[in-house]
């Protein structure tokens, strides 16, 4: 399928051949007939994208902020890969969209394969066929506009701001911007019988709404316009105003008070400062300033979006996909009509050209809509995208890559070996423009949205897992049944029940297959420092006492990370690490343990201290502490043994009290172990050499991370 797409560093636009997504739980297949483009926002990405490094500084400074920070912890490196892999990506484009149903995933119910649809959400973007999680879509009749259905997103954003503003019949709410937001938002509160007063710096702006959506267009800047709304009020001033600008300016808001009445409305449905004068009107009319955040109730919520969980009814009455099927329904019925809107419609090959319009504005224009040929067939979520022959055309390792995000992509791809021996086949991520990004830019044979085209194929000998945790159990299963080597990101899996089929399957392999059997190996890239080496070759194995000090940091409660369900919280997700050196340091495996955890509202239990005991004598505590000030270094590792000492901070510094001497070294950049752990495994493949990690040692980390949840849980130390 083609799917328009620019990249960040120059703003470069390009549509490119990517490969169909495949459908996940809760998403349905959608054929685009017509997508809208958001001059406003979506102008706005463009414009930035074409701006050079220092314009793209001064127009994010949070981002160059968290860009000087990883500079600051990780190094030149690792900060390099992480501005490339965002810098250097095909960026999707759009957020609204109409077509025809495709593909419904097994678990959907609500909608069939030839279905019209309405959809919203960055997923719903301009491509000839898009993936989209069921409450982002709405059914629309057979014979609908498509058309005026693509305007999806922006009424449903429009009607928000007009429920924030709750304005009653023969109320009057004025309607500052006139732009596309603010000509629907008019056409939406004229159909509620309400008065609208449209405001606009462009005339031709207010002569539109004039034309269609306002009972009095005026243009803002001219004089006596204050007058003119109290006139046109009565004296009483605007009930509620809606201000659907984007401007630095204070302008409008501090002219939003102006024409208010008193204890009126004002709803901020742009983008816009909200540092409004407090004199003299908005204390002296006591009014009422209310967000209105975008699509409505649901939005940026996982639950309601990914998951597809509804918001019963007699409790959230106007959700995100209500206020879109209300919309919908307004264009069906006609009660409003959107297609004076339209000023554009481009093809999807000639799009890119709108933008250079859009960002020029060489023409005047309000919406601008991509057309698809409807008539193509495309192919099947299994096709896979070819990216050309490669100069490594045969190899002992020959790989495929199954999720390839920040990590994968900071951490894991880098260090693959670029030699003979090594071949990167194919590669499968969650949306489209990401697989082809990363294809191309590491050297992959193929891009594919099916991950069975990486399992199933038999030029592969050897799979990386690096997608969200949730999928782990499922991917190592169907990897090692096809009789591939394994390398999955931490943690292994998320339940004891997984574990324990896992540790099964791995046993029954080894025993059939004996050598020949396939390796597995968790990304536990600590244990692979050259720190974490010297310390053993220092020390030597236990008994030992070590202390791991995680100033982890707080992680928002919303985050997938911490969803029991998609994540499996931090104890499993990142605590397995730091067991996992323990184990390593120690040469000795966990026999027993006591975790508490410090509470919190969310039961997330990611402020805890864990006391482990070994088979050989040892004793180790973990404290991961979500509760501190986060410009405390992360990690910091003490091990004591044998009359010597030994000290890790944050993988940058190693100290060593031995004998009365104190020894330390120290590195530009910190050094986890992520390359000496990619090529460890590599090489046991290559040579058939066997497990990198003890499965015993894999095992026993998942295992320990379910105990130290079931001790916090009972309050008691628990045998393992």
């Amino acid at each position: 399928m083609q799917q328009l797409t620019q990249k960040l560093k120059d703003g470069v636009m390009k549509i490119i051949e990517a490969p169909v997504p495949a459908l996940g739980p809760g998403m349905i297949l959608v054929k685009n007939h017509y997508s809208l483009i958001s001059a406003g926002t979506e102008g706005g990405t463009v414009k930035t994208a074409r701006k050079s490094l220092v314009g793209k500084a001064k127009e994010r400074p949070q981002q160059v902020k968290q860009v000087l920070d990883v500079l600051k912890s990780q190094g030149v490196v690792q900060t390099y890969r992480a501005v490339m892999k965002k810098l250097d990506a095909y960026s999707p484009l759009g957020y609204s969209c109409a077509g025809q149903v495709m593909g419904v995933a097994s678990d959907v119910n609500s909608f069939n394969i030839g279905d019209f649809v309405a959809c919203g959400g960055l997923s719903a973007c301009h491509s000839e066929v898009v993936r989209v999680p069921v409450n982002l879509c709405v059914k629309i009749p057979a014979h609908a506009d498509l058309k005026q259905a693509a305007y999806n997103t922006l009424g449903a954003i429009a009607m928000q701001g007009v429920r924030q503003a709750d304005p009653r019949l023969g109320e009057t709410c004025a309607v500052i911007g006139l732009g596309l937001l603010g000509q629907l938002a008019s056409l939406l509160l004229r159909a509620s019988g309400v008065r609208v007063v449209g405001l606009d710096v462009s005339g031709a702006m207010a002569d539109l709404a004039a034309s269609h959506g306002t009972d009095l267009a005026l243009v803002m800047g001219e004089p006596g316009i204050e007058d003119q709304v109290s006139r046109f009020t009565d004296g009483l001033g605007c009930d509620s105003v809606i201000i659907a600008a984007a401007t630095d300016s204070l302008k409008p808001i501090n002219f939003a008070g102006a024409i208010a009445r008193k204890r009126g409305t004002i709803v901020v449905l742009g983008a816009v400062p909200t540092g409004f004068d407090r004199e003299p009107h908005f204390y002296k009319k006591e009014l009422q300033v209310r967000m209105s955040c975008s699509y409505g109730p649901g939005r940026y919520d996982p639950e309601y979006e990914e998951k597809g969980r509804d918001y019963p009814p007699g409790y959230v009455r106007w959700t995100e996909n209500r206020n879109m099927q209300a919309f919908q329904e307004l264009i069906h019925s006609g009660k409003i009509d959107v297609s004076f809107l339209t000023t554009h419609v481009f093809k999807l090959e000639e799009a890119a050209k709108a933008y250079d319009m859009i960002v020029q504005r060489s023409e005047p224009l309000v919406g601008v809509l991509v057309e698809y040929d409807a008539e193509k067939e495309h192919a099947p979520v299994s096709a896979r995208i070819s990216l050309g022959p490669r100069e490594r055309e045969s190899g002992a390792v020959s790989i495929g890559f199954i999720g390839a995000g920040s990590y994968a992509q900071s951490h894991l791809l880098p260090n693959i070996p670029k030699d003979a021996g090594v071949v990167l086949k194919g590669v499968m991520t969650a949306t489209s423009a990401g697989a082809r990004s990363v294809g191309e830019r590491f050297g992959f044979e193929f891009c594919t949205g099916d991950s069975n085209e990486i399992i199933e194929n038999e030029a592969i000998n050897t799979i990386f897992i690096a997608t969200r945790h949730d999928t782990h159990f499922a991917y190592v299963k169907q990897a090692l049944q096809a009789g591939k080597n394994v390398f999955v990101e931490k943690p292994l899996c998320l339940t004891l029940e997984e574990l324990e089929e896992i540790r099964e399957l791995y046993a029954s392999l080894r025993k059939e297959k004996g050598t020949r059997a396939p390796v597995l190996m968790v990304g536990y890239n600590r244990r692979f420092s050259p720190f974490i080496t010297e310390i053993k070759e220092t020390l030597g194995p236990g008994p030992m006492a070590v202390t791991y000090r995680v100033n982890s940091g707080a992680v928002p409660p919303d985050s997938w990370i911490q969803d029991p369900e998609s994540g499996g919280g931090r104890i499993i997700g990142e605590v397995c690490h730091f067991v996992d050196i323990l184990t390593c340091v120690s040469g000795s495996l966990p026999v027993s343990l006591y975790a508490a955890s410090v509470p919190d509202p969310h039961d997330h239990n990611d402020t805890l201290q864990a006391c482990l005991r070994y088979a050989d004598g040892s004793v180790g505590v973990i404290s991961y502490l979500a509760n501190g000030d986060k410009s405390l270094p992360k990690e910091r590792i003490e091990v004591f043994a044998h009359g010597a000492t030994a000290i890790i901070d944050d993988f940058k510094a190693l100290t060593v009290y031995l004998k009365g001497h104190k020894k330390k070294k120290t590195l530009l950049a910190q050094d986890k172990g992520q390359k000496n752990e990619v090529n460890l495994f590599l090489e046991s493949v290559r040579k058939g050499t066997g497990e990198v990690i003890p499965f015993e040692q894999i095992y026993s980390a998942s295992l320990t991370t379910f105990k130290i949840m079931e001790s916090i849980k009972s309050g008691r130390s628990v045998t393992l």
